[in-house]
Parts: structure tokens; sequence; C-alpha cells
């Protein structure tokens, strides 16, 4: 049977930066625990090393809430794919970030999981991260030597790697709203719900020009994708063909391409690298035709 892992249960985030302060290079690293949808299945051994020591953030209410200064909104690690169906901010200004806390799981794990979490987990497939990468959000880290920001391109640094350092946790998540930035999100899985992502896509940009695909023009085009490389990436090729172009059916087919041919996909049990191609390269080109409505 395997054996539960001692859990710091601290009352404020001082009190966590104290404990994560404390661990030396010696001791057990501390594993934190928000709402627990990943760090519990880890307790078994099944699908890796199991956590030696948790860390349980979920009372920090310091972690919390969703708000919004006009120009970016601005979501508390702890907060959970519920809060952001039922915010009316995210509604709002980040419709992406909504549906895709909408396909993670089933109302349960819609309750407990969090954003902050699902950034941590750094999971090639995690739903939310693409349409981070997409919207330039900025993740805010900190512990007992400060807070810095990093932004989301480059927090993941490989698989299930990120750039915070042992002694940091997750703070909040910052994402600019200001400048008619639009957005899309697909995600592609064995089922219509509680699934896997064999491909998640969020595809942003900001447009001048009339209305019409052909007299618009797109700018500062983000094509961004999970389940296709070891980490959540930016497709930088494919928004290079998209940058100062007009979402028009020619264009879809030239990025569509070039997406094809950028990303190398892997087989794996849930899919393989031929099928995640051909249907990155479908999802963005109907991204497109919608956005054009064509």
């Amino acid at each position: 049977m395997p054996v539960e892992p001692p859990i710091d249960t601290p009352h404020s985030l001082a009190d966590a930066f104290a404990l994560l302060a404390s661990v030396s290079s010696s001791d057990a690293p501390l594993t934190p625990l928000a709402g627990g949808t990943d760090v519990m299945v880890r307790l078994t051994g099944e699908i890796g090393e199991p956590p030696a020591r948790l860390l349980d953030l979920w009372r920090l209410d310091e972690l919390r809430g969703i708000t919004s200064d006009g120009g970016a909104i601005t979501l508390g690690a702890l907060t959970t794919y519920t809060d952001i169906r039922r915010s009316v901010a995210c509604r709002e200004h980040l419709p992406a970030l909504v549906e895709a806390a909408a396909t993670i799981g089933a109302a349960q794990i819609q309750n407990r999981g969090t954003l902050g979490g699902n950034i941590a987990n750094a999971s090639p497939a995690g739903d939310t991260l693409p349409v981070l990468l997409a919207l330039d959000a900025e993740i805010v880290v900190g512990g007992p030597r400060g807070e810095r920001t990093i932004p989301a391109a480059d927090f993941w640094v490989a698989y299930r790697r990120t750039a915070l350092a042992p002694d940091e946790l997750i703070l909040r998540i910052r994402i600019p709203v200001a400048g008619g930035r639009e957005a899309r999100f697909r995600k592609i899985g064995t089922r219509r719900a509680q699934a896997i992502s064999k491909v998640v896509m969020a595809l942003a940009w900001r447009e001048r020009g009339a209305s019409g695909a052909s007299g618009r023009v797109w700018s500062d085009v983000r094509v961004a994708l999970g389940s296709v490389a070891d980490r959540p990436i930016r497709a930088r090729a494919t928004e290079a063909i998209l940058d100062g172009a007009a979402p028009t059916p020619e264009t879809a087919d030239a990025a569509a391409a070039v997406l094809a041919a950028e990303i190398a996909p892997i087989d794996d049990v849930r899919s393989t690298a031929d099928y995640r191609r051909a249907v990155a390269a479908r999802v963005l080109h109907r991204l497109i035709r919608d956005a054009g409505g064509w």
C-alpha cells in the first residue's frame, strides 16, 4: 500500500513562504497541493514518483479572486474552472478561457481544479495553457525571496518542467484584455467531454480594416497548441504567415500547410503523430474560416 505523505497546512501566504524557506536541499521537497486533481492521482506511484511532502494551499484566500483593472484580468492561482465559467469579467473579456475551462473533466473536477494547478502541472495537454500563450498571459510567482513575473511564453521549459524555482509558488495570472484582441479555442479529444486532448489550440489576433474577410488584415497573431510537443507551444512560422494577412480561404490554406509542417507531434496511446498533424491543420483552417465568416 502507498504511504501517505506528510501534509503542511499554512494558514497564510506568509506561512507558506516560511515553510518554503525552511526546506533545505537535504529535506524532502514540498509539492504544492491546490485542488488536488493532479497531485492526488500521483500518490499511488503509478504515474511517476509520488510526492514526498505536500504543501496544502487550499485555505489561502490570498490566492483566490478574479479582478479587472480595465487593461487586464487578474486571476488568483486558486481560481477554479467553475470560478472562471461563472465570472462575468471572464465571460465578457476572456471567452476562450471560459470555453477551455468548460472542457476540463466533469463538474467535480471543475469545482476543485485550479488555473494555477493546470499551469504548474505543465502537462503538454493542459487545456488552458494554449489560451494563456495566445493571450500573452503573465504568470506572477513568489516565495521567500519576493515576487517576479514570467511571460507564459517562457514558463514551460521542457516536458512537465516550468521556470518556477523550488521555493516559489504561482500567485496569480494576469491576462491583458485591452487593444481589441480576439481569440478562438478548440479541443479535439476521443469524446466530447471528460477527455484528455489529442490536439488543443488557441488562435488570437487583432484586426484592422473594413468588414468582410478580404477587407480585414490581422496583426499580432498568436497560434498556440497543446498535445503536439513536449510542452505547450506557439507555432511561430504559422503566426508569420497570418500576420499582415486577411482571413481568406487562401490564407487559411497556406497557414494550415505551414502548421502541418511546423509541428512535430509523437505517437502515443491517445493518438498518432499523423492524426495530430492533420487535425491541427484542419482545426486552424476551421478557426480562420469561422473568424473570416466564409
